[in-house]
């Protein structure tokens, strides 16, 4: 008999209203560094998207495919950090971290929509480096601005309909109790498996949906690259030498963001103390990151944002 049917038979069954979020720490004195460490990289990921975006939108210069996807992918980087980094943030100092049920899964939704799309849209990025080296002779025609747009709408809607799957497969479970979720966010790992019923086809089908997508996107990742390698190998010219360039960024992104993905949503029945760690990786580490890879490694970038500054500094 389930802990469901056990609490029905017993006549105690109540659904699950909250749930009490335990954070990273309880200590103190570990709670105040996190909030100043998660404080200042929340602010750095607003304030370095948001450079990105708009020295790309303001610069002539930086019209090209490349830089129209590094401005989705900024944008992408400020929702996905504020799903979580505020509400962590208020957490840090409150005696009870409780959130409502609706919250809770509004979170989750959120997280797996922008989560999703930026998996998408890092693969597109991939194929957009691709076309750059590999076919440069039509990449004007294969990465038109319509191409683009579409290929960033498809990024959404994948990711929306990702999220939709991973909500609705959540709220049809029954919680009676316990209501403890050993993060500082609500995901779908550690809150089915607080579900009074058997998750065990639910896990599966939760697994081969986003541990597949991530294992799927990153293979494809890989595939690119390999590709560009060896397109490099024979074709020794100063163009694909820059366009391989921003590729190393590139990598250096895909590697913050997948492999700490990979690892959570692939182990369906499996939990680690160590998973709320990880996560951070790619919930905050990986954005903050983001906007220094592209700019410290981009010499276009970083002159179109010294523009910017000597523009500001004049008005």
């Amino acid at each position: 008999m389930t802990a469901w049917a056990e609490g029905m038979a017993l006549g105690n069954f109540s659904r699950v209203t909250e749930f009490i979020l335990l954070g990273l720490s309880e200590t103190k004195e570990l709670q105040v560094l996190f909030f100043t460490f998660f404080f200042l990289a929340y602010a750095m990921v607003l304030l370095g998207n948001l450079l990105i975006i708009v020295a790309v939108r303001t610069d002539p210069k930086l019209s090209s495919p490349m830089y129209f996807l590094l401005c989705n992918l900024s944008f992408i980087d400020i929702c996905c950090t504020s799903v979580t980094s505020p509400r962590m943030l208020v957490d840090l100092f409150s005696q009870r971290k409780a959130i409502a049920f609706e919250d809770c899964i509004a979170q989750l939704f959120f997280l797996h929509f922008v989560g999703a799309s930026e998996m998408f849209l890092l693969t597109v990025m991939a194929y957009d480096r691709y076309t750059a080296i590999c076919k440069p002779l039509h990449y004007t025609a294969i990465m038109s601005r319509q191409a683009c747009w579409l290929l960033v709408s498809a990024c959404w809607a994948g990711g929306f309909l990702h999220s939709i799957v991973q909500t609705l497969l959540t709220i049809q479970l029954p919680f009676c109790g316990p209501n403890t979720i050993d993060n500082y966010f609500c995901d779908v790992p550690p809150v089915i498996r607080l579900a009074c019923t058997d998750i065990y086809v639910t896990a599966w089908l939760m697994a081969s949906n986003s541990g597949f997508i991530s294992l799927v996107c990153f293979l494809v990742l890989v595939t690119s690259y390999t590709f560009i390698l060896l397109t490099v190998r024979v074709r020794f010219t100063e163009g694909h030498w820059k366009a391989l360039s921003t590729c190393a960024s590139h990598v250096a992104v895909v590697t913050l963001f997948f492999v700490p993905c990979i690892f959570i949503y692939l182990r369906p029945f499996s939990t680690f103390p160590s998973d709320k760690h990880i996560c951070v990786i790619y919930t905050v580490f990986s954005p903050v990151m983001n906007p220094l890879i592209y700019t410290l490694r981009n010499n276009e970038v970083k002159a179109s944002m010294w523009k910017l500054w000597k523009r500001c500094r004049v008005v």
